[in-house]
Formats: C-alpha cells, sequence, structure tokens
C-alpha cells in the first residue's frame, strides 16, 4: 500500500509582542517541537533590525523562512512562513485599506516539497466588525494575487490566515464557492469545515485573557482559517484533518490571544 502524500499546515496569529512575549515564545516553540509541522503561516509577526520574531520562532528548528509586510505607517508587522523545505520564491501584495488606515498585506512563498512546488500564502485582514465590505475587497485581491503567482503544474495553493471573518460572512462564503460577488466565483476548501470535528471551532474565545483583555466585547468567533484550492483534477489538495491547537494555557501562559488551526492535507 503506497503511504499517503501529506502536508501539515499550521497557521497562528502570534499577537505580535503583547506580553507575556518571552514566555509566550517558549510556548510557540514547544508547540512546534510536539506538533511538527511542515508550513507554518504567522501573523502580526514583527521583523526588525533588532527585534525578529521570525527568527526567534524558527531558531533550532531548521525551517526556512518568508516573511513580508506593507510598510509601518500603522502596523507594523507583518505575514510570515516557516517551511520545512526550501523556500525557492516569495513577494508580497499589499491589500486595498478601503479608505482605513490598516496597511494589510499578504505574503507568499513557493516551497520545494517533495511532491512538487507548494504555493502558501499567509495573511491577515482588517479586524474591526463592520468592515466586512473592506474585507471582500481583500480576498478578491487575494485570489488575483493567488492566481498571479501560482503556476500551471503547482500543487494547490494553500491560503491561510487570520481572516477576522465569520464562516457566514460574504468574504469567507466568496472563497468557499458559495457566492461570486456579484461575479465569477472561486473555490478554497476550508479545511475545518470539511474535516474538523464538527464543532464551531472558534480560534477567537472569550476564556483565553489575552484575548478578553484586548477585546472582551467580542463573541467567540472561528476567524482563523487553512484554505486549500483543491482538490484538482488528480486528487491533489484534499482536506484529510484539522484541528485546533494552543487551546489552553501551559502554566497559566497562553501561546497567543488566537488560537491555531492545522490542517493535513492530502497532495
Amino acid at each position: 500500500m503506497i503511504a499517503p502524500r501529506t502536508i501539515k499546515v499550521l497557521t497562528l496569529n502570534i499577537w505580535n509582542r503583547g506580553d507575556p512575549w518571552d514566555d509566550r515564545l517558549q510556548v510557540i516553540r514547544a508547540g512546534l517541537a510536539e506538533m511538527q509541522p511542515d508550513v507554518v503561516c504567522l501573523q502580526e509577526v514583527l521583523c526588525l533590525p533588532d527585534f525578529d520574531q521570525l527568527e526567534l520562532i524558527a531558531e533550532g528548528t531548521g525551517y526556512h523562512l518568508a516573511f513580508g509586510r506593507d510598510g509601518e505607517d500603522h502596523y507594523p508587522f507583518g505575514n510570515g512562513i516557516l517551511s520545512r523545505w526550501p523556500v525557492t520564491r516569495t513577494a508580497v501584495r499589499a491589500l486595498p485599506r478601503g479608505g482605513t488606515d490598516e496597511n494589510r498585506s499578504v505574503t507568499f512563498a513557493a516551497l520545494a516539497t517533495p511532491f512538487g512546488s507548494l504555493p502558501v500564502f499567509s495573511t491577515h485582514l482588517n479586524w474591526k466588525l463592520h468592515h466586512g465590505h473592506i474585507r471582500v475587497q481583500q480576498v478578491r485581491a487575494l485570489v488575483d494575487f493567488v492566481d498571479h503567482e501560482a503556476a500551471d503544474g503547482d500543487l494547490p495553493a494553500v491560503l491561510a490566515g487570520d481572516f477576522n471573518a465569520e464562516p457566514d460572512s460574504d468574504e469567507i462564503r466568496y472563497l468557499r464557492g458559495l457566492t461570486g460577488l456579484g461575479g465569477e466565483c472561486v473555490y478554497f476548501c476550508d479545511c475545518w469545515a470539511a474535516a474538523g470535528d464538527g464543532t464551531p471551532g472558534a480560534t477567537f474565545v472569550r476564556r483565553n485573557p489575552y484575548a478578553f483583555a484586548g477585546s472582551g466585547n467580542e463573541p467567540d468567533r472561528r476567524i482563523d482559517y487553512v484554505f486549500v484550492r483543491g482538490p484538482n483534477d488528480r486528487q491533489e489538495g484534499v482536506a484529510l484533518e484539522c484541528e485546533l491547537l494552543f487551546t489552553n494555557a501551559v502554566d497559566n501562559v497562553w501561546a497567543s490571544d488566537h488560537l491555531g488551526v492545522m490542517a493535513i492535507i492530502g497532495v
């Protein structure tokens, strides 16, 4: 019997330098060591000349790194990718701001996996509850960027991150092929919906004191996703398993104000 070809993808918004960062770093590192993801998409990553969170998280792991952001005029953080395999190409695109001061972006990396080139996109959309109309612009830009960077013959593209949008929002329904938003439809498989445990899968939860302290008036919501643009005609890009990670504190320290999502994708 031939073993299935699989790729394990984790996404986590790391809450930039939110206190207690040094302790949270150890929780994140320990989690990665235990879970051994092949690809890690990170958001709210600070990469400054004297403080590089991507390198701190990846230290001693052997992961290859990619990072990008849209300037430093409001949010100085960006999106990172850690990869078990070499990164052959990278790109960054700024996302529409919709008249706000939020400088959101998406980071792309092409990964040289044993199964072929894997296009990976790590992103973070506008955060306010009433900014759905802006996130709609942003997901359209994301799809355009995926179309631009993912080449024929590549494995199905992986798109992951903090979308700040619930599953029944227009922006997520668009990615899932449930609406064309007045135009053509696209389709990305929502790995939690396809292979999760059947629960709502909230990733921003009030029982996490870091989340509650920052946004205690927000309800529990599923806003972090791993998507894969598949399956293709070769049945590559199938969500096989999906679970929430960093779901509890370790010695009273949570990894972040978000929970993580990890998907096992068949390629």
